[in-house]
């Protein structure tokens, strides 16, 4: 796999990009061709804690992950079993026929809006682009992007529709009447 590391806010030591490397590359027995892959590392300081990315796009689709501690090196360990735990549990899904040819072409990254306490306001925009997909497709993209939501075009429809974890575990779906 090869690694794009970069820091905001913060210097991205050598010792830092060798741990992640390091940690990262035991994903690469999950993929046939590891070297076709190109992961990016975004650690952001936000004392007192620091910020670790990882965004991994595959055959477009997009396995995302991110934890913040006081370490970045042990927030790198956490991210590693955190999408281990993903591929884990998604692997049923991804193995589908069904899912393999629709969900080919739906790349997608959303972010939550920051909130202010004295004043709400956007602070982010973002475009994305639907594809059609069942339920069962927007479940597990969500679920590799580890997002509490996924916005998609249901394919026997065409209607736009919502996918969201519920606090009990399970998931809820919002549409138009």
């Amino acid at each position: 796999m090869k690694y794009v590391v970069r820091g905001k806010k913060v210097k991205v030591t050598e010792d830092l990009k060798d741990y992640v490397e390091e940690k990262i590359s035991k994903l690469d027995k999950f993929f046939v061709n590891p070297d076709e892959f190109t992961a990016t590392i975004v650690v952001t300081n936000h004392e007192p804690v620091q910020k670790v990315e990882v965004t991994i796009p595959v055959k477009r689709m997009l396995l995302r992950a991110e934890e913040s501690h006081k370490d970045p090196f042990a927030a790198v360990d956490l991210i590693v079993d955190k999408l281990e735990r993903q591929i884990r549990k998604n692997k049923t899904r991804m193995s589908k026929k069904s899912t393999k040819d629709k969900i080919a072409g739906f790349v997608t990254n959303f972010e939550t809006e920051k909130e202010d306490k004295d004043k709400s306001k956007i602070v982010k925009k973002k475009a994305i682009e639907l594809k059609p997909m069942s339920e069962e497709e927007a479940i597990l993209q969500m679920n590799l992007i580890d997002h509490s939501f996924f916005i998609f075009r249901n394919d026997k429809n065409g209607d736009i529709e919502v996918v969201y974890k519920r606090e009990d575990g399970n998931y809820g779906l919002i549409k138009e009447k």
